[in-house]
């Protein structure tokens, strides 16, 4: 549970920060170039500008921060999983429900795994389509709270969502 809020609370205190621009240090050209390509422009600034090596670096370096972020949203949401289902307090309705996306989410750590594997061996032609997945799985876990009140997950599958937006544009840089 401590790891979790850790990682939620470094990664969320960094997406609200605001980006170089802001703050008078170095932008850079491409994370601009990429960032108009998506589907939320301030997020994909913000979480780009959250790692201290977005400012000088190259689309290799970036395929590294986007991929990384998205890993650290995709495990750190897993464990948040865990964690509401080992709560007494979740309905069974609730648990059937994180079960499921449980599941989801581990099939999107796998990819992005993958992913990560791909760009330390230079192996750029998968990393569109396994960011697709991992963005696939947010959806797929968004939609087993359909037909409820709310998603205790809506803001994590956001993030993923968009964090694997992010990381497909950037693929295309390499294709």
């Amino acid at each position: 549970m401590v790891r979790f809020q850790f990682v939620l609370i470094f990664f969320l205190c960094y997406i609200a920060a605001p980006p170089p621009a802001a703050t008078g240090s170095s932008t850079n050209k491409l994370v601009d170039k990429i960032c108009n390509q998506t589907f939320n422009y301030t997020f994909c600034v913000q979480a780009l500008y959250s790692d201290p090596r977005t400012p000088t670096a190259d689309a290799y370096g970036l395929a590294f921060v986007s991929f990384g972020l998205a890993y650290l949203n995709a495990t750190a949401t897993q464990d948040h999983i865990a964690q509401m289902l080992n709560d007494s307090t979740t309905t069974a309705n609730h648990k059937r429900r994180l079960k499921l996306c449980q599941r989801d989410y581990s099939k999107a750590v796998s990819a992005l795994e993958e992913a990560y594997d791909d760009l330390n061996s230079e192996t750029f032609f998968q990393l569109a389509k396994l960011a697709g997945h991992a963005a696939a799985a947010a959806d797929d876990c968004q939609s087993a709270f359909k037909g409820t009140h709310y998603s205790p997950l809506a803001a994590m599958n956001y993030s993923l969502k968009a964090l694997s937006n992010i990381c497909v544009i950037v693929s295309k840089l390499f294709t």
